[in-house]
């Protein structure tokens, strides 16, 4: 113990500090630069100081005193090396962070700031120019970072919403944000590669041009389109007509896969191959959408293992930590008490439930087992009625959407959107079937949310399968020799690809407008009867509450839809911007006016969580239409920029062909089964590895959390012997 106050250096309190000025004055005089104390080593004193104080210190220790005690390797202690290592060598790591990041008092933090500042002249002109530029860098870096954020898109909106509503809430404002911008980055992918060239090469500018490759050993009645367009004079209601379903002046412009008809674009000398281009920026957008999902889920995968606890720490974290500080109002206030007490009540419920499920003799088991599967038997039959009536009104509005007369406006507007109008009835109808059948089965609560939002996904989005499903089955159907040499049906859909883009521009507008006329004939009017109205039949309605997980089921259908309709439809994607750009302010009003916070709301962390994994399955179904069409289906021979290969995959091997002999080479190798199988052997080994890792990493964990209770339970022991050894000395 002594050795190691006097390799600490004299410590000094009141009554000595004279006396221990003048020996560190003469130890000053007699010190060489080199043995002076690192910051770094001065940063671990005053920490070691705070956490383990001698008992007769009463002063911190000052700046450029003898060195700590640190013990030394025996290579170091022979050398002496150990005791002339600078600050990049020893605590270099501690001596980079600046003074604020330590655990220390303000005091304590100057006294640092200051040994940081007068070791500088120790250090060579290279270094202190080192430092002093990465300060100024870190300092322009966070300036630049705060100015990003002042420019960041209804910042002080969602700040507002959070502090009126609780995270909850405000979790699903900046899932809507990060949706606008992807789809306004994907925009901008598909716009610059696919749609800017094409346009700039038909009408000639920076002197650019195009070329057309003549069809071979193509039948000339395959190559036969006529776009719908307007012709001589039309009526108004004929524009409206062409806006909301596509078709018309809409067909032949650049928002479809059938206004993309050139081969390549000349710039000067520089060839643009815009099939390869439109095919990579289709791999690239969906690319970019699932690593930017992969790392926000990550994110979000790691708050959700922190709140994942047993009981006995999920209670204790809701009474000690559940408040949200962000809460500022009144109301919220209240309803944030009624939510923790919620929770409280279904924890209770579910340990009530477990017990239950423990005493339940075989023949309770079988008679809910009997009507689990009974219910579930029930929800396949309304997926299987749901599904049907999709199917059968899309070939009923692929065969009669041509038929209807120009004339009946509201008839052939009726049959082109009925798929739409019966794909949003079962999204509506198969939810409210599934929340009143989820009560028989006897799940505990939170597994009856989880349960019932994993079925109103599936309908969802396999709705959207459905459809694609039912067009396919009329493009592929092929009944005569000359449809058979085209490979599908050209009679009926000569430019395929541009009658899905169709549907899947229909399906999105027709969902805004569904919104839109939800919150204005729906929200707004029953917030007037609420108000003004003191009957108890309305009363007892009150307010509809903003559901959370409704609203965000909503919006990942449309991105589904976008994501599948890109191929189709290029410019999609600023449709899909321009939406939920104008559903944030929709939403915004509808929940501050019209609408209530939910009684029962998710837990922020939780629910980012969930949003994205189920906007990751969105984007997997949406892999899987893409992949067909890419990859199986023919392409059309009189539209877009494939005509000239039997699928839109066939630009690749082609365009790989154009490559030199040793390229082509490495390229067909890596493409064999040579290289995939053992690929997949080392990436099945680095997956083990990993899950290996993983699990090694959660025993660790369980290990530290039954160190800290047993610790707990022997400072309670400590205590209670020492409350009975006070009170009975």
């Amino acid at each position: 113990m002594e050795q190691d106050q006097a390799a600490v250096g004299p410590r000094t309190c009141r009554g000595d500090r004279s006396d221990s000025r003048s020996v560190e004055a003469e130890a000053r005089r007699t010190e060489k630069p080199p043995s002076s104390p690192t910051v770094g080593e001065l940063a671990q004193t005053l920490l070691g100081a705070r956490q383990a104080p001698a008992p007769g210190d009463c002063a911190a220790p000052r700046c450029r005193r003898s060195r700590p005690y640190r013990p030394l390797l025996k290579s170091q202690s022979r050398s002496g090396e150990g005791q002339a290592r600078g600050p990049e060598e020893e605590g270099g790591e501690l001596a980079a962070r600046p003074a604020r990041e330590y655990p220390l008092t303000i005091a304590e933090k100057r006294r640092l700031r200051d040994c940081q500042q007068a070791d500088i002249k120790y250090i060579s002109g290279w270094k202190q120019w080192k430092r002093t530029s990465s300060k100024s860098l870190k300092k322009v870096l966070n300036e630049v970072r705060e100015l990003l954020s002042f420019l960041e898109l209804w910042r002080h909106d969602i700040h507002s919403i959070e502090g009126k509503f609780g995270t909850g809430i405000q979790s699903y404002f900046s899932f809507l944000r990060f949706l606008v911008l992807l789809n306004f980055i994907i925009f901008i992918l598909m716009f610059s590669f696919v749609t800017l060239p094409s346009i700039i090469s038909k009408y000639g500018i920076f002197n650019s041009s195009f070329t057309k490759t003549p069809l071979k050993n193509i039948e000339p009645h395959c190559t036969v389109y006529k776009p719908s367009g307007n012709m001589g004079l039309v009526y108004f209601y004929t524009y409206l007509k062409d806006l909301l379903s596509g078709t018309g002046f809409l067909e032949v412009t650049s928002l479809f896969y059938g206004y993309y008809t050139i081969d390549a674009a000349w710039l000067r000398i520089l060839r643009y191959n815009l099939p390869l281009a439109y095919l990579l920026a289709t791999f690239a957008y969906l690319a970019l959408s699932l690593l930017w999902i992969i790392k926000r889920s990550v994110e979000g995968f790691k708050q959700n293992l922190v709140h994942d606890e047993d009981q006995f720490q999920s209670y204790c974290n809701k009474v000690f930590a559940g408040w949200d500080f962000c809460i500022t109002d009144p109301n919220a206030a209240q309803l944030k008490h009624r939510s923790l007490q919620y929770e409280l009540q279904t924890d209770l419920e579910e340990e009530r439930l477990k017990r239950k499920i423990a005493d339940r003799t075989m023949k309770e088991k079988l008679r809910i087992y009997s009507l689990r599967l009974f219910i579930n038997i029930i929800v396949i039959a309304v997926l299987s009625g749901c599904f049907y009536a999709i199917y059968r009104a899309t070939v009923f509005s692929q065969e009669n959407s041509n038929d209807v007369s120009n004339t009946n406006f509201q008839a052939n507007l009726l049959v082109q959107y009925l798929p739409s109008i019966v794909i949003t009835l079962a999204n509506f109808i198969a939810p409210q079937i599934f929340s009143f059948l989820i009560r028989f089965e006897d799940y505990s609560p939170a597994f009856e949310i989880r349960l019932t939002l994993m079925r109103c996904v599936f309908v969802r989005l396999a709705n959207i399968g459905v459809l694609l499903f039912s067009l396919w089955s009329q493009i592929s159907y092929c009944a005569t020799d000359e449809c058979k040499a085209c490979g599908y049906n050209y009679e009926l859909y000569p430019c395929w690809e541009s009658e899905v883009g169709q549907e899947m521009y229909k399906l999105m507008i027709f969902d805004f407008i569904i919104l839109l006329a939800g919150t204005l004939f729906v929200d707004f009017p029953r917030k007037l009867l609420v108000t003004h109205c003191s009957c108890k039949p309305v009363q007892w309605c009150g307010l509809q509450e903003f559901g959370i997980s409704d609203n965000v089921l909503e919006i990942i259908y449309g991105q589904t839809i976008c994501w599948i309709g890109t191929f189709f439809s290029p410019l999609l994607p600023a449709i899909a911007t321009i939406k939920y750009f104008l559903i944030f302010y929709i939403k915004k009003i509808s929940l501050i006016h019209t609408r209530k916070p939910a009684a029962r709301p998710i837990r922020a962390s939780s629910s980012n969580f969930f949003f994205l994994v189920v906007l990751l399955i969105g984007l997997v179904l949406a892999f899987i239409p893409l992949g067909i069409s890419i990859a199986y289906i023919p392409s059309s021979k009189a539209c877009g920029p494939f005509r000239s290969f039997n699928t839109s995959w066939a630009v690749v091997p082609d365009t790989i062909l154009g490559f030199p002999t040793g390229l082509q080479q490495v390229l067909h190798g890596i493409a064999s089964e040579a290289f995939a199988v053992p690929f997949f052997m080392v990436i099945c080994l680095i997956m083990f590895y990993f899950i290996a890792l993983a699990g090694a990493h959660k025993r660790v964990v369980e290990q530290l959390r039954e160190q800290l209770m047993m610790e707990s339970h022997d400072k309670l022991f400590l205590i209670r012997k020492i409350t009975e050894a006070q009170r009975h000395p």
